[in-house]
């Protein structure tokens, strides 16, 4: 039987007049509320990278190859759209889908409004679960292999902007040397992403109309996207995707197009981090204070446990056992209101946002396995590292002066 463990259930149990008892309440709802506290910043936290990381991914790719050019990216050097290394890309694992693209920058036209834009031609291949929430009103572009479609999908922003709405014609002049061109064509939807730097510019439409305006031929596009399954992979299978695709061609990744975006993205660590200190020193020291308490309160019953013969370290384990069973119902309660907390916003986005400031509408929540047994071993570990020392007042205690002092 382990005596220790024996003894210290008793103390649980018999702790319910004692002083010690609103103290060790107190300890469970600080441990509690940290763990909330660390667990909702880290869901928030992720889930908003992860939200904003895939709206621009959207819009271009894990990585995207071109040619090597010194031109502007407005106005890209053709590439052949049957490559040797797309077999072999395609084959990769981590890859999970390869697609065409080209564009072309051009202004919009109205009445009384005018906007530079983009317009980026897609074909048959190009992954539309991006656009599934995305898309507001109408829907998704005609695309086929055979035949060139007029349809072009507009931001809202540009539709509130240039007042045009579903199924009007839209007209788009672009420059072809040192002619204009104008092109008719008609708003077959409307999508949102929120993020402003992409709703301001994109126009999507027929990767044909791309090809005509640039006098390219039928095998010719502007790059490929590939998009990949894991974002951690990026950077592995971005230099991987480099040696592969020859020297004319350049790979770049998202992070490397848009690397203001992901630097802003990552000095959010430093906020959480801080967060994840903070409590759990709060928690540690909070543990420390209640270990303390328990162990004074019990100075007349520690000294006849070492008058009967007990040793330090067993009657010190009798303690450690008592803090693991309140670290361990703060944890318990933590991870219900934090899962609770979560699950609600998830499911309903209660806390709502600007959208224009913070690019998305709702507080985002990212739930991972890993980073809850991570944020509950981590609290575990150091608040009961915490307590060897504070454990360590139980050696200096005698037997004769705490049963004096009873």
């Amino acid at each position: 039987m382990n005596t220790e463990l024996f003894i210290a259930r008793r103390i649980v149990s018999g702790s319910k007049g004692n002083f010690s008892r609103p103290i060790v309440v107190v300890a469970i709802a600080a441990i509690a509320l940290g763990l909330t506290v660390m667990f909702v910043a880290i869901a928030i936290l992720t889930g908003f990278q992860k939200e904003i990381r895939e709206k621009v991914i959207g819009f271009g790719g894990h990585i995207q190859i071109s040619r090597f050019s010194e031109n502007s990216t407005l106005e890209p050097q053709p590439v052949e759209r049957y490559q040797a290394f797309c077999p072999k890309l395609i084959a990769t694992k981590g890859i999970r889908h390869i697609q065409v693209f080209g564009i072309k920058a051009g202004i919009i036209k109205t009445k009384d409004q005018i906007l530079g834009v983009i317009l980026k031609g897609v074909g048959p291949d190009f992954d539309r679960s991006f656009f599934r929430d995305k898309l507001k009103e109408g829907r998704f572009i005609n695309l086929k292999e055979s035949s060139r479609s007029d349809d072009v999908m507009i931001s809202r922003y540009m539709a509130n902007l240039l007042n045009l709405h579903l199924h009007d014609d839209l007209r788009m002049y672009f420059l072809s040397g040192n002619a204009t061109l104008g092109r008719k064509f008609q708003i077959c939807g409307i999508y949102e992403t929120g993020l402003e730097e992409f709703d301001k510019l994109y126009v999507l439409g027929d990767l044909h109309h791309i090809q005509k305006l640039n006098n390219w031929k039928d095998s010719q596009v502007g790059g490929f996207e590939i998009t990949l399954n894991d974002f951690n992979d990026l950077d592995r299978l971005g230099t991987y995707v480099y040696h592969q695709i020859g020297f004319s061609l350049d790979a770049s990744t998202i992070r490397q197009r848009y690397p203001q975006i992901f630097d802003w993205l990552d000095l959010q660590d430093v906020n959480v981090l801080i967060i994840l200190i903070l409590m759990i020193l709060v928690s540690s020291i909070t543990m420390i204070s209640t270990l303390l308490i328990l162990i004074l309160e019990r100075t007349n019953m520690i000294g006849i446990m070492k008058a009967l013969g007990m040793r330090n370290a067993s009657i010190r384990k009798v303690f450690l056992y008592n803090a693991a069973y309140i670290i361990g119902l703060g944890l318990l309660w933590g991870n219900l209101v934090s899962f609770s907390l979560c699950l609600l916003q998830k499911h309903f986005g209660i806390i709502t946002l600007p959208q224009e400031s913070y690019y998305v509408s709702v507080v985002p929540v990212n739930l991972n396995a890993i980073h809850i047994l991570l944020l509950n071993a981590g609290t575990l570990f150091f608040c009961y590292l915490m307590l060897i020392v504070p454990s360590m007042v139980i050696t200096r205690i005698t037997p004769l002066k705490a049963i004096r002092f009873s």
